[in-house]
């Protein structure tokens, strides 16, 4: 099935990228509500922090968690962009970087009601090894099947990171 009409920006896509057999576009990753006092909970806690750092005469630590809170916040505030995704003939293409699937070698599909529907791909990258791509209102069974054409489906676990994530909504 090609669905080439969905990807809005088909021009994005070379030839040495191959046939689009599924295409979507979704944020690039998800935005969580925040209420006044997960922000109120978070400032109490940068700044037990960096009154630690202050008390132990450490202005380096406190400088720094100043400077993190400050990029944080403002990281927090950004509206994620729309990004183009399709897997193809030659691989997964995320954006402009396609993930050739010699690559790759495995996938798996985290699939959570309401909000988590993610392809993890276990790439032979050294420093990054998983690349984790949102569905967003895509159908995970269509694209587990495309994809296993092509690689294995091997069960992954949530990685610490990925919990922490969840559970403090960022």
């Amino acid at each position: 099935m090609n669905n080439q009409e969905h990807y809005e920006q088909p021009n994005m896509v070379s030839s040495n990228s191959g046939e689009i057999m599924h295409a979507w576009r979704a944020p690039e990753f998800e935005v969580y509500e925040k209420s006044a006092r997960w922000y109120l909970i978070g400032a109490i806690f940068i700044s037990a922090i960096i009154l630690y750092a202050l008390f132990t005469n450490s202005p380096i630590m406190a400088v720094t968690f100043i400077l993190l809170g400050i990029v944080g916040f403002i990281y927090l505030q950004k509206d994620p962009r729309v990004v183009n995704f399709a897997v193809t003939s030659k691989g997964v293409l995320a954006d402009n970087q396609l993930y050739d699937y010699e690559n790759i070698y495995s996938f798996w599909i985290f699939y959570e009601e309401p909000n988590i529907k993610v392809i993890s791909l276990h790439t032979k990258a050294s420093m990054l090894p998983y690349v984790h791509i949102p569905l967003h209102e895509e159908d995970p069974v269509h694209i587990r099947e495309i994809l296993m054409t092509h690689i294995p489906e091997i069960k992954q676990d949530p990685s610490l990171i990925d919990a922490l994530e969840r559970v403090l909504h960022i």
